[in-house]
């Protein structure tokens, strides 16, 4: 039988749970998650435990990289279950704050990063990775683990992270994990349970589109051409928006010049199919 996984709200007590393993000798891990956990979150706790002694996951929906008009109210909360799936796959601590306790009465500091975030979602959603940003930058002080696991499907994500942690010498290592997939090739996401059964075999297209285009640069064609031929799959399949695909460096996401490539790359995509917008990337 699983032993019920240890929680704490507050940051004094984190600190203090954190500071008694770091006594010990203790390298700790950090998983930091909106909840509605799903088995791409566990492998990252799974990850985690092979690169530390304990590792702490932490649940928290944070309002600030939601805009006004997306799904802060209606994103999928599972406390009770997301706990028991955690202290399956390793975890020693759940940190569950409040909004009180992350952001306190006349907080008034916002992490901004430049660069990684001019493209894209940061287009897309104007709002997301300033706020993205300052909870990753609190989370991280308010933990202080050696290493700190992030997916890959949220890759633009991860590069702001990876560039937060290295402008503001936070020291932890930061780590991405392979983005995980359904059977059928859908990246895995909280926001999976909002498609009907129909939009889910519509959704799935997404992976398939995406590897066409990878398969597409590699041969040598255009990038220009690779995008616009994958918004145009994108479009036939069903999806109703396709916010954007781009071929990007993958360290500092800078644009690709015209003509075929021969260095790393990687394509970015986020399309709309009902009430659920769903992003993937894939590449070198």
């Amino acid at each position: 039988m699983t032993t019920p996984l240890p929680v704490v709200r507050t940051v004094a007590n984190l600190r203090a749970q954190v500071r008694t393993w770091r006594q010990a000798g203790l390298r700790v891990g950090f998983v930091p998650t909106m909840g509605a956990l799903h088995e791409g979150h566990l492998s990252l706790v799974r990850l985690a435990r092979t690169k530390a002694d304990r590792v702490v996951a932490s649940i928290f929906v944070n309002p600030t990289q939601f805009a006004p008009h997306e799904d802060f109210e209606a994103y999928p909360r599972d406390e009770a279950g997301d706990m028991t799936q955690l202290a399956s796959a390793g975890c020693d601590l759940l940190f569950s704050p409040t909004v009180d306790e992350m952001y306190p009465a006349g907080a008034a500091t916002t992490v901004t990063v430049e660069g990684v975030t001019a493209s894209m979602d940061g287009i897309a959603r104007p709002t997301h990775f300033a706020g993205v940003a300052t909870v990753v930058t609190k989370l991280l002080n308010q933990c202080a683990p050696d290493v700190a696991v992030f997916g890959q499907k949220d890759f633009q994500q991860l590069q702001v992270i990876r560039r937060l942690v290295k402008d503001l010498d936070i020291p932890v290592e930061v780590v991405g994990a392979p983005t995980a997939r359904a059977e059928d090739g859908l990246a895995l996401s909280s926001r999976n349970a909002y498609l009907s059964v129909d939009e889910r075999k519509v959704a799935v297209r997404l992976n398939e589109i995406l590897r066409d285009a990878v398969d597409r640069v590699r041969r040598g064609e255009p990038v220009e051409a690779t995008e616009a031929h994958a918004v145009a799959d994108l479009q036939a399949a069903g999806f109703a928006k396709v916010d954007y695909v781009e071929t990007r460096t993958p360290d500092d996401l800078s644009r690709l010049g015209p003509g075929p490539t021969a260095g790393p790359f990687r394509i970015l995509a986020a399309a709309h199919i009902g009430r659920t917008r769903l992003i993937d990337n894939m590449g070198d």
